[in-house]
């Protein structure tokens, strides 16, 4: 029993440091060189940069466009990531 709880408290640590780090990770997306995303290893926007060339004011759903694309580009790198911090350590899901 008591080897089973240090190994409990070690996966416990582990995953901790695991969402230390990818918090501290950044990925970029990008759409067409217009938009660019950059998020957290966890998902999270922290920054969305438009250039002016981008916005056109009669065609704001190309916008709209781009800056999807920029998110799903980063999204799909942030789970990367996360996919490559628990692998290995045989969490569902990764």
């Amino acid at each position: 029993m008591k080897k089973l709880m240090k190994q409990m408290q070690q996966a416990q640590a582990a995953a901790s440091k695991i969402q230390d780090d990818l918090a501290a990770q950044t990925v970029e997306g990008t759409a067409s060189g217009l938009v660019t995303v950059t998020m957290n290893g966890h998902g999270k926007v922290q920054t969305l940069k438009i250039k002016p060339e981008a916005v056109d004011g009669d065609d704001v759903e190309a916008l709209e466009d781009l800056i999807l694309a920029a998110i799903n580009d980063a999204s799909g790198k942030a789970d990367d990531l996360q996919r490559d911090a628990t692998r290995g350590l045989g969490i569902p899901g990764f």
